[in-house]
């Protein structure tokens, strides 16, 4: 063995370094390899006690690289832990002596206990349900989640880097407080809102899906005053129509005047489809809208009238977006058309308009709150109890008419009495 163990060695080193690939083809090579596991069996000891090395192929370069060991005994066991390769790792005999002192002494792991602790931490951390893997399992299980992007945005930015890697039941009232502190510093409260309903979402899935349990106390959400009826003046209101009647047949414009003829939503309206419209029962259907489940609200003749004058193309959706696949913006061009009109800054195109369409008919006095909640789509009369204000008010001004009618009248007869007896007389 000691003539093939030489024979090795001169095709190794003395010849050009990628020679040795060259003999893979060859009958020998099963010889080779075993000569090189004799190689790598082989203990050679050094100046230092309990350290030696074994002679193993270098990698990327010629002649032999040293494996250094350390030598030990644990708890009655002789240990034999691998400490690193002399070149690869830039390895010493002093240095695998240090090393082998803080093996002894507990202060280091072996290599072997190294991936064993790894192993146990990555089976542990698998069955650890974090923050992190539930908004992975929540995706995954709500796929046509509404508002997804708008929810990743508030998880990603605000939730992860404050509990990603912790489990429900470690976080703590203090936590969500001080979170609500941060956000609260450059955050409106209603986005504030949002951020901390998501993880309570997170908390009540985790329930329901009985993954682990949920939050141990119930966030305190913070108040907010979200009752907001946007409405325009009459100047302003006729500026605007101005503005649309003259870019009529734009998508932009023809959605926002939609949007004022029957309140419909700006998702709403993004997912109309052109069968979505029944001209002949007058109804138009709304897929998917806020409340979940498909309703129809009736076609009016404004905006029957609009659909039929605004242009149709190939896609199947009325305002459709890139490629002619369902819209997911229009904020620039209607944003362009509310300047030229002098609209405020903070007056919202689309959903403001919604707004304008419910204030018209509840100050009209002639439209119910049950009739309002079913034309806007509310699922509770609850939102609808905003416009009450101005149904309200056109009963109290129609009351007042009434009034005022009765004393009119009252007074002409008695005027009509005097000037009868005057005349008499």
């Amino acid at each position: 063995m000691q003539i093939t163990l030489d024979l090795y060695r001169i095709l190794m080193y003395r010849l050009e370094p990628g020679l040795e690939r060259n003999f893979s083809n060859l009958k020998s090579n099963s010889k080779i390899k075993k000569i090189r596991g004799v190689m790598a069996r082989e203990r050679k000891k050094t100046d230092y006690p309990g350290i030696f090395y074994r002679e193993v192929p270098r990698i990327g370069g010629t002649g032999p690289e040293r494996v250094y060991y350390a030598l030990f005994k644990r708890d009655g066991k002789t240990v034999e832990a691998k400490v690193g390769y002399q070149y690869r790792d830039k390895i010493t005999p002093a240095y695998a002596s240090r090393v082998r002192s803080d093996l002894i002494e507990g202060r280091r792991l072996t290599r072997k206990e190294i991936r064993q602790v790894e192993k146990e931490a990555k089976e542990a951390d698998l069955s650890r349900w974090t923050v992190d893997r539930l908004w992975s399992e929540y995706l995954s299980m709500r796929s046509n989640l509404k508002g997804r992007a708008t929810d990743e945005n508030r998880f990603n930015n605000y939730i992860r880097p404050s509990f990603g890697d912790k489990e429900l039941f470690q976080i703590l009232p203090l936590d969500v407080s001080r979170l609500e502190k941060k956000l609260l510093k450059t955050l409106s409260a209603q986005t504030t809102w949002h951020v901390l309903e998501l993880l309570r979402r997170l908390s009540n899935f985790a329930v329901k899906m009985n993954l682990c349990p949920g939050l141990p106390f119930k966030i305190q959400m913070p108040r907010v005053n979200n009752v907001t009826t946007e409405d325009l003046t009459p100047q302003q209101m006729r500026d605007l129509l101005a503005v649309l009647h003259d870019n009529q047949g734009t998508d932009a414009a023809d959605a926002m005047l939609l949007a004022l003829f029957t309140g419909m939503r700006r998702g709403e309206m993004f997912r109309l489809k052109w069968n979505d419209v029944d001209v002949e029962r007058g109804f138009i259907r709304l897929r998917d809208p806020k409340g979940g489940v498909d309703s129809s609200i009736p076609l009016n003749d404004a905006a029957r009238k609009l659909l039929e004058d605004h242009p149709r193309g190939s896609s199947e959706f009325i305002f459709p977006g890139k490629g002619g696949g369902q819209r997911v913006c229009i904020k620039r061009s209607v944003n362009e058309l509310k300047e030229k009109a002098g609209i405020p800054k903070n007056f919202r195109a689309l959903h403001g308009l919604r707004h304008v369409f419910a204030s018209m008919l509840a100050s009209s006095g002639k439209v119910d709150l049950f009739t309002l909640q079913k034309l806007l789509t509310h699922k509770s009369p609850t939102p609808t109890m905003r416009y009450s204000h101005l149904r309200d008010a056109a009963l109290r001004d129609a009351s007042n008419l009434a009034g005022r009618i009765i004393s009119d009248a009252g007074d002409t007869d008695e005027k009509k009495v005097v000037d009868l007896n005057k005349s008499s007389k």
